[in-house]
């Protein structure tokens, strides 16, 4: 089984969304096969902030990665959902 680690920008609609939230809303969101290692919050620019999450992947569906995408955009308050590094593990 492949296994990658992925990190996401995730994005709110505007800069007065409680990310806390957006973190708490993240575990039941994502799809099985895949495990959150990290998740923060960190800043952007001009007092914006965003949250940052690293996933591991652990799926043979080769349509993981747009399903996690799609999950992550349905939370409440998400604007947008980058991924920025990914790795083979």
């Amino acid at each position: 089984m492949a296994k990658i680690v992925a990190g996401y920008d995730i994005y709110p609609t505007d800069a007065d969304v409680n990310l806390d939230d957006v973190i708490t809303a993240i575990p039941k969101a994502i799809p099985e096969g895949i495990r959150i290692l990290e998740a923060d919050i960190r800043p952007v620019a001009f007092g914006l902030k965003k949250v940052f999450v690293g996933f591991m992947i652990e799926s043979e569906d080769e349509d993981i990665g747009t399903r996690l995408e799609d999950s992550l955009r349905a939370i409440e308050n998400v604007e947008n959902v980058e991924c920025v590094t990914t790795s083979n593990v």
